[in-house]
């Protein structure tokens, strides 16, 4: 997939990952589970690597009851994983590392 397909791409996950972002304090967590979902199908079908490490620290984090900053700084990353550009396997390993070190996984 190459460039405006790409942009178009990154565009669409931004915007879901903000309306994620907008709602995290009052959605429920099954329905913060879902929008996650719906996400991570969508960048797994279109070979967006880098952001699939940082939705399963995500779900982990919400699965242990997270919310809050931690919640709000995994968006942000997952947002800068999706825009990244990169799908090789060093770009997911360096967003699975940025999750550990910010703790959110």
């Amino acid at each position: 997939m190459a460039g405006m397909a790409n942009w178009a791409l990154a565009m669409e996950l931004g915007s879901r990952i903000d309306a994620i972002h907008a709602r995290a304090n009052r959605a429920t967590t099954r329905e913060l589970a879902a929008d996650l979902d719906a996400v991570r199908t969508l960048a797994a079908a279109n070979g967006v690597a880098p952001a699939l490490p940082v939705l399963h620290a995500l779900e982990a984090a919400l699965a242990r009851g997270e919310r809050g900053a931690t919640i709000a700084d995994a968006l942000t990353l997952l947002g800068e994983a999706v825009r990244c550009g990169r799908d090789d396997p060093q770009a997911s390993a360096l967003y699975a590392a940025a999750c550990a070190v910010r703790r959110c996984g």
